[in-house]
């Protein structure tokens, strides 16, 4: 018996050595083709019974696999076409999906090469549990009709429809398959019951116009409003009692159609309102209209509507004073007339031309300047926003529009705020609204990075402005008020604590000053004063709140009483746990419900061990002290979500080296089973042997972890090449799973191990003034930690950053010659000038991310000149012996190209080995799939050659010549 054992284990040692003989590395070439989960495309259905996710490829066609749960036999695949991003929807009651299908990869390519007419999308409807299928050819949307689940509407679009911009929007009845087309059809909404179907027509010549409402029960239409307008932004009410709408009308004197708002309630019997601020002189300002770029709504009680008003502005100067004077010159003729025929001197058809001459009622248009104007910009130290800013920001201010509102019954406008406060959040209940400015502060805040509000609170029902906060300081969005779900209190977070603002009342109070541990964040390093750990949420009942103190969560009573704080989850701070926050179970809660049990998410911060759990809740008001731990392993796990209608639960799990998969379970989250099958090709490659934490601690004295991933095949004893990676914290990605890509840095970690590389992540904490010297602070010691554990190769050592990471690296190899070679992507290279450069992205300057975000400097270059030079890569560039190859593009928005070239003139100045590479066109990351492709191949190659001894290929050993270069580009191209 023990000899047939002992040939068992043979065998099976055999078995196991010839399947890890017959993997191979996964390779750049391998990726296109790489099949895997799209995670926006999983979903569950209502009843928890069925589940849907998408397999799809980069470049290739993907399917979309449907299945009941627990039952094998009833899988089912579709073909999707050459998507990468699918949107897929069950009915509301379990018994439909519907889903599109993109033409294939291999269509879409030859249709973009030949420049062709866009191709179309269809639709599949399949009856869930049965081989019934329904295809619709060229469709662009789509929607059940919500809880109703009876009709499925889809948008049939035309091609060539003249000067209409609707198109045939068809309803199918999904019990007896009969189908209604409605034409012309702008846009359309079902009410939450799914009821009734709102709709707009905009057909040619505007002709038939309107906004319609259909009965899905009777099949009938009624013609709400019907006009030469273009009607617009249908809102439902959440309980689809109600609903608003724009009809836009086109005026030639203005540059923007003159707006109306529509207010339909009670379905069944309609009662429409139509507020037209044209016809009210005193009430509505005429120098402004209702803007077409804010969605109309109710109000929950139905009394008013509130929408968005903006000024307008006239059309080109001579079409606007034509329209304007066309009256007045009317006027003035026949006053003209009147003068004629009473002038006794007119005796000749001479009299008469002198007399009209005389009082001709036009005057001689202004000559128009026919000089060329220049193309230019005024840039003024006064300007709040750099006019790059402004530039930027240019079409999303002429866009603007400021809240106001209808009261219906007092058939009155109000104005809710004006340019003098440019936000404006309405609370729940719409009782009151939250506004703030900043323009007192804005040109500072652009400058130093410290961030400044005036905050005002607004009736909703007078319209009645009051101020709340005045130079209100916000250290993190943590601090920002946020209201209670009744609308009636604010929380929000200031010198380092908590408050409730009892809005009626006028009272605040401090919600954490008293409580036995701080709630500001500790671990944030910016140069920022007592940023706050995050609020979590209210209870539904307005009456709890709940705060993270970067450990624990605490739930604490907003009002007096005998109710005190209670720490829910105890064990946070001593265990070293992080409850990270709560995953929202209701897409439609309003706070967190105390009668329900909660679940958080879990993180160990010195074990990066991750999991979900519960607190249950207390016999009274609030939750229960003391969580419960239903999953907690050395994963990374996530996305916990409940099906709407049934007690079925889904999360996710993944590791370094096995792809996410989805999970199924009941509420205690025990047992969870698979039910996804993530990377399909996934067992034909080699992975990465593991992960180990490396404890390690700066040479400041500050503790720190890296996370160590061993490459494929690693063997005890034996020592690899290893690649050093970081970006300020990073270990905490210890079991997160890298999807083989091509990535806009060329970095992937799954493909360094994959193909015989150690990976280490080491963690970066930050002094104030020394960012570059707090990366040698603390990368240093911990590869020198990481090195002992044998695994790393002490001689062949490459790393690798991009942005600040790459920043960090060209910093790096001038404070060390550990490294064998090094990869900078888009780094900043010298911090003098990089602080007068700007973001162009966004159009603002660096100065405030420098002194109150990443740069983490106190002020200027010319207050701490020392601090910026000593930080300053470029500063030490004497000091470089390390091979690099830096990214750097023509058209990076973050960091300027010039700092990529300032360091690579003064290394090729000194004449130090560097390569740049740039790509045409790229902004900050690359965008191009072949610019990416491109990329992760030649920073592989880099690093084979210095680390691995391979051979080094033309471009990086001698360079390509201008004239070379195609030959070159498409020799490599794949």
């Amino acid at each position: 018996m023990r000899k047939i054992l002992s040939l068992f284990w043979v065998l099976a040692f055999l078995a196991i050595s010839t399947h890890a003989q017959d993997l191979k590395p996964i390779t750049w070439k391998d990726i296109p083709s790489w099949k895997y989960l799209n995670r926006g495309g999983f979903d569950v259905s209502p009843d928890g019974q069925w589940i849907a996710y998408t397999i799809v490829q980069l470049e290739g066609d993907g399917k979309l696999h449907v299945q009941k749960i627990g039952d094998e036999e009833s899988k089912k695949s579709y073909d999707i076409g050459g998507v990468t991003g699918q949107q897929v929807v069950f009915s509301k009651d379990s018994k439909w999906i519907a889903f599109k299908e993109d033409p294939k990869f291999a269509e879409k390519e030859k249709n973009k090469k030949s420049k062709g007419k866009p191709l179309s999308d269809k639709l599949h409807l399949v009856k869930l549990g049965t081989d019934e299928k329904k295809t619709w050819e060229k469709v662009s949307t789509f929607s059940f009709n919500n809880e109703g689940s009876s009709y499925l509407a889809i948008n049939l679009p035309k091609d060539g429809n003249g000067d209409a911009k609707g198109s045939d929007l068809l309803i199918y009845n999904l019990n007896t398959e009969k189908a209604l087309t409605l034409g012309n059809v702008l846009e359309f909404s079902f009410n939450k019951p799914g009821t009734y179907l709102a709709y707009t027509v905009d057909a040619a010549n505007k002709s038939g116009n309107g906004i319609y409402l259909f009965n899905l029960a009777t099949n009938s239409t009624q013609v709400l409003d019907n006009d030469k307008a273009s009607y617009k932004s249908l809102n439902w009410t959440e309980k689809g009692d109600a609903f608003a709408a724009l009809k836009m009308v086109e005026d030639k004197k203005y540059k923007s159609d003159q707006g109306k708002v529509i207010g339909v309630k009670n379905p069944s019997s309609p009662q429409v309102t139509i507020y037209d601020p044209a016809k009210d002189s005193t009430g509505f300002d005429q120098d402004y209209t209702i803007s077409p770029n804010r969605r109309p709504m109710w109000s929950e009680d139905l009394t008013r509507l509130f929408y968005g008003i903006h000024p307008l502005e006239l059309a080109k100067k001579e079409e606007a004073k034509k329209e304007l004077d066309k009256d007045s010159v009317a006027r003035a003729e026949s006053e003209a007339m009147k003068k004629i025929m009473a002038d006794t001197s007119i005796h000749s058809i001479k009299d008469l031309q002198k007399a009209i001459a005389k009082l001709d009622t036009t005057k001689a248009a202004p000559q128009k300047n026919d000089a060329d104007k220049p193309d230019m910009t005024i840039w003024h130290w006064n300007d709040s926003r750099l006019q790059s800013r402004q530039q930027v920001m240019e079409n999303m201010d002429k866009n603007y529009s400021f809240w106001a509102m209808y009261d219906v019954a007092a058939k009155k406008h109000i104005a809710l705020q004006d340019s003098s406060m440019k936000d404006l959040s309405i609370l729940p209940k719409e009782h009151y609204a939250v506004g703030s400015d900043m323009q007192e502060y804005e040109l500072d805040i652009n400058l130093n990075g410290q961030n400044y509000r005036d905050f005002y609170l607004v009736n909703l029902k007078t319209g009645e402005k009051t101020t709340l906060f005045k130079n209100f300081y916000l250290p993190s969005y943590s601090s920002y008020p946020r209201p209670s779900p009744d609308g009636t209190k604010l929380n929000y977070g200031y010198d380092g604590n908590y408050y409730i603002y009892d809005i009626a009342s006028g009272e605040e109070k401090n919600l954490t000053g008293s409580l036995p541990v701080t709630f500001v964040n500790e671990d944030d390093d910016h140069n920022v004063k007592k940023p706050l750990e995050s609020f979590l949420g209210w209870s539904s009942d307005s009456k709890y709140v709940l705060i993270n103190d970067g450990w624990d969560i605490w739930q604490i009573p907003v009002e007096d009483g005998k109710e005190q704080a209670i720490n829910l989850t105890q064990d946070g701070r001593k265990e070293s746990i992080r409850y990270q926050y709560r995953f929202r179970l209701d897409p439609e809660e309003k706070g967190f419900d105390l009668s329900q049990p909660q679940y958080f998410r879990m993180y160990g911060e010195w074990t990066k061990k991750s999991g979900i759990a519960k607190i249950n809740p207390a016999k009274k008001n609030g939750l229960a002290a003391g969580s419960e731990k239903l999953i907690w392993e050395d994963a990374y796990i996530a996305g916990l979500q409940k099906a709407d209608k049934a007690p079925v639960y889904i999360y996710t799990k993944e590791t370094f080296n096995e792809p996410t998969q989805y999970y199924v379970t009941d509420a205690s989250l025990s047992e969870g089973k698979q039910v996804t099958e993530n990377a399909p090709d996934y067992d034909k490659y080699s992975w990465s042997a593991g992960t180990r934490l490396v404890d390690y601690v700066s040479d400041k004295g500050v503790k720190l972890q890296g996370t160590l991933f061993l490459p494929a095949g690693y063997e005890e004893g034996k020592k690899y090449p290893t690649m050093i990676y970081y970006y300020e914290k990073l270990s905490q990605t210890r079991h997160n799973w890298s999807e083989p890509s091509f990535s806009g840095t060329g970095w992937n970690p799954n493909m360094y191990t994959s193909n015989g590389f150690a990976v280490f992540i080491p963690d970066i904490v930050y002094t104030m003034d020394d960012p570059g010297m707090s990366a040698v602070w603390c990368v240093i010691p911990g590869v020198k930690a990481a090195i002992e554990t044998g695994v790393i190769d002490e001689n062949n050592i490459g790393i690798h950053g991009h942005s600040w990471g790459g920043y960090q690296t060209a910093f790096l190899i001038t404070q060390t010659n550990m490294f064998k070679a090094a990869a900078a992507g888009a780094p900043l290279t010298n911090m003098i000038s990089m602080y007068d450069l700007i973001y162009w992205n966004s159009g603002g300057g660096n100065m405030s991310i420098f002194e109150a975000s990443q740069g983490r400097f106190t002020g200027g270059p010319w207050e701490n000149w020392d601090s910026y030079e000593r930080n300053s890569p470029v500063y030490h560039v004497k000091n470089v012996t390390t091979p690099l190859l830096m990214l750097h593009n023509d058209k990076d928005g973050a960091v300027d190209f010039t700092q990529g070239i300032e360091y690579y003139s003064a290394l090729r100045r000194l004449k130090k080995p560097v390569v740049l590479v740039q790509y045409k066109g790229e902004n900050h990351g690359l965008g191009k799939p072949e610019n990416r492709k491109d990329y992760a191949v030649r920073m592989m190659e880099f690093f084979n050659h210095h680390l691995k001894g391979e051979e080094a290929p033309d471009w990086l050993s001698k360079g390509i010549n201008k004239l070379d270069l195609d030959e070159h580009l498409e020799e490599r191209a794949f």
